[in-house]
């Protein structure tokens, strides 16, 4: 693909696109999340809208691993609904490493509603007299007059640490009480959010969790990628976007995009492969990218020293790995010092022509794949048992121990087809 006399990386579309790609920028349309997550995206919309329309207060949680997207999905959710700017709502933002105890959230609380003349000087005897006192001075004549409080807790489990959880308790016991229309909307990465609440405060949540898994196809990957490089309409912008749409019909780019979905379903990743491939353009002098381009950011970002550490290892050693992928595929549960050795002595004992190394030897081999963090106690190291009976799993993949072995000139051919048989 040819780069025209006339397109210079800083006068052409490549600001713009790196301008899409910042941290925390959600795709640019938002019916990418939408298709992404249609399921908890109609859910979060409903619970917005009852609340705001109705006056219905509700509490959820999003949980789902960092970069999936939890906070960009709330936010379209929000702007779509009009969350804060209908006249009918307030928003208030929260977040678990800023609000680090409950009188900085009150304060924020407090900035954020617009309250602070209301407050003056007033001292109140505790937390809930105080957050009773800021949602009081929202409500109207009645109900339906009442503007609705919406409140959004990043980094939600954080919140579980304040002393009491005296904010989570009064919100959600408003909430569950109807003493004022409030929605309480939390996100975590935390899988056992609901096990980090006390009794009283789980009792008041309404155990509404939205769970979200990253992109589910590579598919999806595609349409999100589209969303970040295509550009809006315009004369210089056209060039770019056909650019696109002929790199975005290649196998080789659906096959590099298939690698990233294989490793990780983050839109965080992505945008990190995206500017991995933008600024090898700027670099180079390019206006337009290249399939190869995105196959050597996914190079690049594939790298790693867990996998540099395995393909600098001895036979001996990769012969241990093999032997302790071996048990762990076939019985999954930890394996210690005299399990590998017999399971390394039974493959030496059938090949004749492979070198056989004495229990010194091997045991030094397998002290040394512990001491690189190959090998991780199966107790967290609180066993202080003889180490040859210390269980231990096995740090690394089966993907990256077949590549490993599978490298020209690594092992022997007898271990590398060991090695086939034992990673199937």
């Amino acid at each position: 693909m040819g780069v025209p006399s006339d397109a210079s990386p800083e006068s052409g579309p490549l600001p713009e696109v790196l301008r899409r790609l910042q941290e925390h920028s959600p795709p640019p349309d938002p019916e990418t999340l939408r298709d992404c997550y249609p399921q908890q995206w109609a859910q979060l919309a409903e619970l917005v809208q009852r609340a705001a329309g109705t006056g219905e207060s509700n509490s959820a949680i999003i949980v789902g691993p960092r970069g999936v997207g939890k906070t960009a999905l709330l936010n379209c959710v929000l702007s779509e609904t009009g969350a804060g700017t209908d006249g009918r709502s307030v928003l208030v933002r929260l977040h678990g490493l800023l609000q680090t105890d409950d009188r900085a959230a009150i304060r924020h609380i407090t900035a954020q509603l617009k309250l602070e003349s209301a407050v003056g000087d007033r001292v109140f005897g505790s937390f809930a007299e105080n957050l009773s006192f800021l949602l009081k001075a929202l409500r109207g004549g009645n109900k339906e007059e009442s503007k609705t409080v919406v409140f959004v807790l990043e980094e939600f489990d954080l919140f579980c640490q304040h002393k009491n959880q005296t904010l989570l308790y009064n919100l959600f016991d408003v909430a569950q009480s109807a003493q004022a229309p409030i929605c309480v909307l939390g996100l975590t990465a935390r899988l056992d959010v609901l096990e980090l609440m006390e009794k009283r405060v789980k009792s008041r949540f309404s155990h509404r969790q939205l769970y979200l898994y990253g992109v589910s196809s590579v598919e999806a990957l595609v349409a999100v990628t589209r969303s970040y490089l295509w550009l809006p309409s315009a004369a210089a912008a056209a060039r770019w976007n056909r650019s696109v749409e002929r790199l975005l019909q290649e196998r080789q780019l659906t096959a590099a995009l298939r690698s990233v979905h294989e490793r990780t379903r983050s839109v965080r990743d992505l945008k990190l492969l995206l500017r991995h491939v933008v600024l090898r353009l700027w670099r180079e002098g390019r206006s337009y990218p290249e399939a190869a381009d995105f196959t050597a950011a996914v190079t690049t970002m594939s790298f790693d020293g867990r996998a540099a550490m395995l393909q600098g290892l001895s036979v001996l050693e990769l012969c241990l790995v093999v032997a302790m992928r071996h048990l762990t595929q076939v019985y999954d549960e930890p394996f210690n010092f005299e399990m590998v050795l017999r399971e390394y002595g039974k493959f030496a004992g059938r090949k004749s022509t492979f070198q056989s190394f004495t229990r010194p030897v091997v045991m030094k081999a397998y002290e040394n794949l512990q001491n690189l963090e190959l090998i991780r106690p199966a107790d967290g190291g609180a066993s202080r048992g003889q180490k040859e009976y210390q269980l231990f799993w096995l740090a690394a993949t089966a993907q990256e121990v077949a590549a490993a072995v599978k490298r020209p000139g690594a092992v022997p051919t007898e271990v590398a087809q060991w090695a086939d048989n034992a990673l199937i």
